[in-house]
């Protein structure tokens, strides 16, 4: 039976791409993300058009070329589970990019509605900032990429790690609704990688009333999409999960609300000491 929320991984096309989201075949308006698996000396161009875009080197080295400017050989880790923040290049609405593999790289193309005045930027490791979330078993690793307080139109950009036998994107929450300062609207893709690679985790995505309520297996490279609704991720002992979350809606600010049930995790009765 085929999911509504799951991405498969497909085999490299011409151009090494594994996955191609778009507003119009996913069935919402904001969020488009691709993954490129490039090999050395490989080039990827694109026409930003009336989107802004967000390129983040999960691994490898890469040149990346825009209209105005021309990073050279950007790229420090060679496996996101170095756990290090990556090199990401933001690029505005119509504009133009080449990019060069130096080495074998994995890239996220990211993209959403560009409206502004904004130039191309590097962002590199040290324009990242970084956090430990949670406690007990919801503990996660996190690196803010473009968060809500960094400048661009519409994008919002994270990776996160999860240890094994940790939930993450948890308690549940969602941002489904154009309510702020309490909530805000913002689609959602996960990318899902995993150490060792044969991994995997298991994501859900509900609302309240359950007209959605899907449970996912996702393996390396899978996406998960969520639409709207609470998208917890659990992971599986034996197997750490990484994943790169792009957000995007009609306001750039990232306000969630909890679910009820479950919000109590947030309070000191967790852990339950035994």
């Amino acid at each position: 039976m085929s999911s509504s929320i799951l991405s498969k991984k497909s085999t490299p096309d011409s151009l090494g791409r594994i996955q191609h989201i778009t507003p119009e075949n996913a069935g919402w308006k904001y969020i488009g993300f691709d993954v490129y698996l490039l090999k050395s000396g490989q080039t990827v161009s694109f026409s930003t058009q009336d989107r802004e875009y967000c390129l983040v080197l999960v691994s490898g080295l890469a040149s990346v070329k825009t209209t105005k400017e021309n990073y050279l050989k950007i790229g420090k880790r060679m496996s996101p589970f170095e756990r290090i923040p990556p090199y990401s290049v933001y690029v505005p609405h119509h504009d133009e990019i080449k990019v060069t593999a130096e080495t074998d790289i994995e890239l996220a193309v990211c993209s959403a509605p560009g409206f502004g005045e904004l130039p191309a930027r590097l962002i590199s490791p040290e324009d990242v900032d970084t956090e430990h979330r949670g406690k007990g078993r919801n503990q996660r690793y996190v690196q803010n990429i473009l968060p809500d307080y960094k400048q661009a139109d519409s994008l919002l950009v994270v990776e996160v790690y999860t240890d094994e036998g940790n939930t993450s994107s948890y308690p549940s929450h969602k941002h489904d609704r154009n309510a702020f300062p309490d909530e805000t609207l913002l689609e959602e893709t996960y990318y899902h990688r995993f150490d060792p690679q044969q991994g995997f985790c298991m994501q859900r995505v509900y609302t309240d009333d359950r007209s959605l309520d899907e449970c996912v297996a996702a393996y390396d490279k899978d996406v998960v999409k969520v639409p709207k609704g609470y998208h917890p991720v659990a992971t599986i002992a034996g197997y750490n999960n990484y994943y790169l979350n792009v957000m995007a809606g009609p306001l750039r600010q990232w306000r969630f609300t909890w679910e009820k049930d479950h919000n109590w995790i947030n309070s000191d009765a967790y852990p339950i000491k035994k």
